[in-house]
């Protein structure tokens, strides 16, 4: 018997989902940060076994939107509800169960389909405060099965995946069995770069970056990749600080980026970075789209 279908990762910034899909990928192939908004896409993993195959949607986190960015990542996660066999949500064990996990548990309450509860970074809390944070998480919605579980440490992710895979339907294998990621290189490429600006500054900056992968290029001959990619930002003195002194900041962003991307692609990697100016394209859907964000182009 095969099993196969989608299981959707929801919950608050920071819930720990991309970090779990990673987790139980047992690569990094999403991008993680402390920062609210760090996926800014529907991401698809997909882990494929001897007896089943795994499609794991990795969702913005659902927030309070502040602009149309954000209405339009809540739009793109509450969408990935529909259509999956398993709903997953996430609560920050670390933190109080509150009202941002109870607008998220709303959105779920309606579908239909199997859900599982899923405790995050147990590793944050004592024992007796996990267990009032399940039964306060618990109380959100009725649950067909509850995890506590580690992305960091890798303690009970793989009990994640089998509860998962339990309430899933007999299927077929959707996907190549070597096929990690349904996401284009191109997206990849620029989600990567994106990520060490999240890690390198804080305040506004964060979310008011754009990241457009412009050309990329495999020399065969030289086994390289060469990849120009645009990071826009929306005010100049936004783009100063990208930039650094004497472009000190942009050069250590690449240097990151350009590991992470060797790893990725298994070459050598050329990257040509430079910084634009679209002013409030946070503020414009039409905008918001050509860079892929939320719903897409």
């Amino acid at each position: 018997m095969f099993k196969s279908g989608f299981v959707t990762l929801v919950g608050r910034p920071n819930a720990g989902k991309s970090t779990l899909l990673n987790a139980v990928m047992g690569k990094k192939i999403a991008i993680t940060s402390n920062t609210a908004q760090t996926t800014r896409h529907r991401f698809r993993a997909v882990k494929t076994a001897p007896d089943y195959q795994l499609v794991i949607v990795d969702t913005p986190g659902i927030h309070k939107p502040h602009d149309a960015l954000g209405e339009e990542l809540n739009t793109s996660a509450i969408k990935a509800l529909e259509d999956v066999d398993v709903i997953a949500m996430l609560v920050d064990a670390s933190a109080p169960v509150g009202t941002g996990d109870e607008w998220v548990a709303n959105q779920i309450r309606r579908a239909k389909t199997p859900k599982v509860l899923v405790l995050s970074k147990t590793d944050l809390v004592e024992e007796e405060a996990l267990d009032a944070q399940v039964e306060a998480a618990m109380a959100l919605a009725e649950w067909d099965a509850v995890v506590a579980c580690s992305a960091e440490t890798g303690a009970n992710v793989e009990r994640f995946v089998d509860e998962v895979v339990a309430l899933m339907p007999e299927g077929p294998q959707w996907f190549p069995a070597d096929m990690e990621t349904d996401q284009p290189l191109e997206v990849i490429v620029a989600e990567f770069i994106r990520e060490k600006i999240l890690r390198t500054f804080r305040d506004e900056i964060p979310h008011a970056i754009g990241v457009q992968t412009e050309e990329m290029e495999y020399v065969r001959k030289k086994d390289i990749y060469r990849i120009r990619a645009i990071i826009y930002t929306e005010h100049e003195s936004q783009k100063g600080m990208i930039i650094g002194k004497g472009g000190a900041s942009i050069k250590r962003i690449g240097t990151e980026a350009r590991e992470d991307l060797e790893h990725i692609l298994g070459c050598r990697v050329f990257l040509d970075l430079s910084v634009k100016v679209k002013k409030n394209w946070r503020r414009d859907a039409t905008q918001i789209r050509r860079f892929g964000y939320g719903e897409g182009a």
